[in-house]
């Protein structure tokens, strides 16, 4: 589905978007406006990340939104996101996409109906810098998580296993991280192309601000792991530990049961009087002596 979002006549530039298009469609696209065909290729491609290039003057970048409809066990960057590929030149802009992308259309009334942009540049740096700001509500979100699950893992004695959703944060977290880095390259070229105005710095500040968001979210995360593994270690060694000490208590005793457990005649003590109460209280002075060893030694 093609449409034109802003006009020649109104804008004095043409905005075409033009949302899952087959390849004839592109095909005719790339030949009214004299696309490269390896950048018309591109688009086509559903896995491509964040990308600047110039070829016959026609600047082509792709850059990718977060998708807020993801599933909540997404965590590939196609899962995660939305491809958009934009041609820009002085005379258009061309928006290319497979899924609706609200931004385009808010970027429209906002914006081009109230006539308050006066290039494509302009128009370009918008798109960019509505693009990162949707990479901060799930930063946001992400951080609560990790709010919960620190909850869970320092306050609750008994922790249910947490591994696949701290998993999850992770890979969410990654991702989003990755695709702020690539999307550096468009950010500097465009600073170093655009002539310079306050959405061009205010883009840099958040891509900046998005970034320092998931940087601390992935420290965050990587050090909230490493201290779960380090508690689940800790529990683990101290049932170990229980195990042992009772495994050393009962030792002995086992030895000297199974000592005059043994099935001879001639036994010395077999018939003695005192015998049964005799190893009673041996067993018994084993036992204390054991105790005695350990709390001197601060096992207990």
């Amino acid at each position: 589905m093609q449409q034109i979002l802003a006009t020649n006549e109104a804008a004095g530039w043409i905005w075409l978007d033009v949302e899952d298009p087959t390849a004839e469609e592109l095909q005719q696209v790339a030949e009214k406006y004299g696309l490269h065909s390896s950048s018309v290729k591109d688009c086509l491609e559903p896995h491509h990340l964040p990308k600047y290039e110039v070829i016959n003057n026609i600047v082509f970048m792709i850059t990718r939104v977060y998708d807020t409809s993801a599933h909540i066990d997404a965590d590939t960057i196609q899962e995660l996101t939305n491809k958009i590929a934009i041609f820009y030149t002085e005379g258009f802009i061309i928006t290319i996409h497979r899924h609706p992308i609200e931004l385009l259309l808010e970027i429209k009334q906002k914006h081009i109906d109230a006539g308050m942009l006066k290039s494509t540049s302009e128009l370009l740096v918008k798109i960019i810098k509505a693009s990162l700001r949707t990479f901060e509500a799930p930063a946001q979100r992400l951080a609560i998580e990790i709010d919960y699950y620190e909850e869970k893992i320092f306050l609750h004695s008994s922790t249910a296993p947490l591994t696949k959703g701290l998993y999850h944060v992770k890979r969410k977290a990654g991702v989003s991280r990755r695709i702020l880095r690539l999307t550096e390259v468009i950010l500097d070229s465009i600073n170093l192309t655009l002539p310079q105005n306050p959405d061009l710095q205010d883009m840099l500040d958040l891509h900046l601000h998005v970034s320092t968001l998931y940087d601390e979210i992935l420290d965050s995360i990587n050090n909230l792991i490493n201290i779960y593994i380090s508690l689940s270690s800790n529990k683990t060694n101290e049932v170990m530990r229980v195990l042992t000490i009772f495994s050393v208590f009962f030792m002995p005793l086992t030895f000297i049961a199974g000592i005059y457990g043994m099935n001879f005649d001639f036994m010395p003590e077999l018939h003695t009087k005192y015998g049964y109460p005799f190893i009673m209280l041996l067993m018994a002075v084993v036992t204390a002596s054991i105790y005695y060893w350990f709390r001197k030694k601060r096992w207990l």
